[in-house]
């Protein structure tokens, strides 16, 4: 078999199938007894249908023959009833098993979906929006979830049933069968039609909803912007947009549904039709009993409708296949950032020199200009940095290697004389703490954001780092103190507050290399200078880097660096730089009432 596999090439189409069924059944297989039951109850249920019509005609045919007593039909009338309970038991335990089998196999899915997105770098997040990564983790996942439980009870009831009924009405009359090979035929084209038709369709409706989503979580999030200039029109002009994009896309792919139930609705009406007609002349020709042709239409509708569960099941697969190929997106999403080949996992962070060797880097792989040029600096464990320069010459950029948010395209960036991809992501990032300019909360309580910091942080640890990040004070004032309840994002408090949460989340980690990127900003001087002094007396064995757009904010750093259009343009002190750098002059003049000599 080795020996063929290798002289016989595998067809990749054959080759990506087999990897994709790999893929579901790992979610398969945990609930396997569930996967397997639902099937057999349903089947249980098929049998029922299709001996219940058979049982009936005995009855019928016995009372056209004037030979029907109560006696001799309760024989026949038991096993109706028994295989009614029968059936009833199937559609129960077939519904049970079905509902429990895809409800844990859309769990497990979403879990692992989300567990991919928490390990997506800030390059593979950039590629999605925030709507289309909600819409992918809950709608697409749902629609799998859906797929799942129909085909659980449908997969092998719809087909058992179409081959039973149709092998007991070719039994009960062959001649009138051949209306099958009419029938048949016409309902496959029609179910071909409608699949190509909505999958395109259903796809573009996935679309339309990450659309919508993303359009509700921006304008719900910026609230506030959005009635501070007075923007509710053009937010309500966006939003129609968007909605009534879904509107129409959901209409055309509803069409489609709703064109199949009055084609083959019109298909059963006139396959009954044929069958009455025909029949009915065999019957008076004494060349078939009353009761078989009430078995056979009965069989007729049952081969009919399992004809229609089966094109109800494609057009679901349309809709599921395109939500499965979005979450496959998200999977199987390459995630550009990873510790698999690190040199030293278990090493940490544990003085905080930081050095860069000629770095350089661009967002946009394909872009001609680098966001970062040939920057090369070292910074001394223990000591405070500043970085100055223009809005938009790298400054966040630059920090972001240090705990590789993202990775240079060229050069290195080294933290305790280790690059810093040799480091494990987690213990690198737990000794650089990150201060960013968007300052984040989350839903909860005051106590529990700040120990995102430290969870095992105690309540006064946690009193001491909003002290050094001057927020007890105000934290004090709420009546309900650090128990107070933050919104979604932290709304209810101002940017300045918000600002000294996210410091004392920081510093509550006692990291080694912590770094406030601009997070001062809303705050007024005198706090500003009183944070500083709280670093410097308790974060003395951190090295401390502080971006910064005013220049108080870092003239009292044991070094500066200056940056303009992605290059450093100085580094020294504030009184070297002063001295002789151009950008920097042009700064502090620019924020001083002092003139330049």
């Amino acid at each position: 078999m080795i020996i063929l596999s290798r002289l016989i090439p595998i067809n990749p189409a054959r080759r990506k199938a087999v990897i994709e069924l790999k893929r579901w059944l790992k979610y398969i297989k945990p609930y396997k007894k569930y996967f397997i039951l639902g099937p057999i109850c349903m089947i249980v249920e098929v049998i029922g249908e299709v001996i219940l019509p058979k049982l009936l005609s005995v009855i019928i045919n016995a009372g056209n023959a004037g030979t029907l007593t109560v006696g001799s039909s309760m024989g026949t009338m038991s096993l109706m009833i028994l295989t009614a309970v029968m059936m009833m038991a199937g559609g129960v335990g077939g519904s049970y098993y079905g509902a429990k089998a895809s409800v844990n196999f859309a769990a497990d899915l979403r879990e692992d979906a989300f567990a991919k997105v928490q390990n997506y770098s800030f390059a593979n997040i950039d590629k999605y929006s925030t709507g289309s990564l909600v819409t992918r983790l809950t709608n697409d996942i749902t629609q799998l979830q859906n797929f799942v439980n129909m085909m659980l009870r449908l997969a092998l009831r719809a087909p058992g049933m179409l081959v039973a009924a149709l092998i007991m009405a070719i039994i009960i009359k062959p001649t009138l069968s051949v209306v099958f090979l009419v029938t048949i035929p016409l309902m496959l084209l029609v179910l071909t039609s409608l699949i190509a038709t909505g999958f395109m369709r259903f796809k573009n409706l996935q679309k339309k909803i990450d659309d919508l989503n993303s359009t509700v979580q921006e304008n719900v999030t910026n609230i506030r912007v959005v009635k501070s200039f007075v923007r509710e029109e053009h937010e309500k002009t966006k939003f129609e947009k968007a909605n009534v994009e879904l509107k129409n896309a959901s209409l055309s792919a509803m069409k489609v549904m709703v064109a199949m139930q009055p084609i083959v609705t019109l298909i059963m009406n006139l396959t009954t039709l044929a069958v009455v007609w025909f029949g009915g002349r065999i019957v008076l020709k004494g060349g078939m009993e009353i009761g078989d042709l009430s078995a056979f239409i009965t069989y007729v509708s049952q081969v009919l409708i399992s004809l229609m569960m089966i094109t109800m099941m494609s057009m679901f697969s349309s809709r599921a296949f395109a939500s499965a190929r979005r979450i496959c997106e998200v999977l199987d999403e390459k995630v550009d950032l990873q510790d698999d080949n690190a040199a030293f996992p278990e090493l940490e962070v544990k003085n905080g020199a930081i050095e860069f060797r000629n770095v350089s880097f661009r967002y946009d792989k394909k872009a001609q200009s680098n966001v970062l040029e040939h920057i090369s600096f070292s910074i001394e464990p223990r000591t405070t940095v500043g970085i100055i320069g223009s809005t938009g010459c790298g400054k966040s950029t630059l920090v972001s290697l240090i705990s590789r948010l993202y990775d240079a395209d060229k050069g290195e960036v080294l933290v305790d004389g280790v690059n810093v991809k040799d480091y494990s992501l987690k213990n690198l990032r737990q000794g650089v703490g990150v201060v960013l300019q968007k300052n984040t909360l989350f839903s909860g309580t005051i106590a529990e954001n700040l120990r995102w910091g430290d969870r095992d942080a105690t309540d006064d640890e946690v009193r001491a780092a909003a002290k050094n990040a001057q927020a007890d004070k105000f934290i004090s004032s709420f009546t309900e103190g650090y128990e107070t309840v933050l919104d979604q994002g932290g709304t209810n408090i101002s940017g300045g507050q918000k600002q000294r949460l996210c410091i004392a989340r920081a510093l509550l980690k006692k990291p080694k290399v912590i770094i406030l990127d601009d997070s001062t900003s809303a705050v007024d001087t005198a706090t500003e200078a009183q944070i500083r002094r709280a670093f410097k007396n308790q974060l003395f064995d951190s090295t401390k880097i502080i971006i910064a757009q005013r220049i108080s904010s870092v003239m009292d750093a044991d070094k500066i660096i200056v940056m303009n259009e992605g290059r450093i343009t100085g580094i020294g002190t504030h009184d070297s730089l002063l001295a002789g750098n151009t950008e920097y002059q042009e700064i502090y003049y620019s924020q001083t009432d002092k003139k330049e000599a």
